[in-house]
């Protein structure tokens, strides 16, 4: 018999799996570096996901659910169905509460660069903020 968490783990998996085909998200070995680019996580996480190996914290897997456009109760537990909006989602979400509008949009448009292109922006806000008058 298989262990319960490794059972759990490639049937979150597979889940994920489905969430990137719905997504539009190419299959094969590019689908591993864009999930990572993605989420910002290294290409290993990444492919531990992808092969059940290990399972994204719950604030990831919410952010998961709500870029991908599925439900987060099917994602993490398997229940109820796939399909909660009808695009993938542009914005993030975030494990802190967000002031303004305008830093949510910052949040969920920095997620969509890769991240050489996230690190040059830090830098240039970083700049930007320092010679502010």
């Amino acid at each position: 018999m298989e262990p319960l968490l490794s059972r759990s783990h490639h049937e979150f998996s597979q889940r994920l799996h489905i969430s990137l085909d719905l997504a539009g998200i190419e299959k094969g070995r590019g689908r591993t570096g864009h999930l990572a680019a993605r989420f910002d996580v290294s290409g290993e996480t990444a492919r531990k996901w992808l092969n059940g190996l290990a399972i994204p914290a719950l604030v990831r897997r919410l952010d998961i659910a709500h870029r991908l456009g599925v439900s987060f109760e099917w994602l993490a537990t398997g229940r109820g169905a796939p399909t909660q909006y009808s695009k993938v989602q542009e914005t993030v979400i975030t494990p802190y509460n967000v002031e303004h509008r305008e830093h949510s949009r910052l949040v969920g448009l920095l997620g969509h660069l890769p991240r050489e292109q996230r690190k040059a922006m830090l830098c240039l806000l970083e700049y930007m903020v320092e010679k502010r008058p």
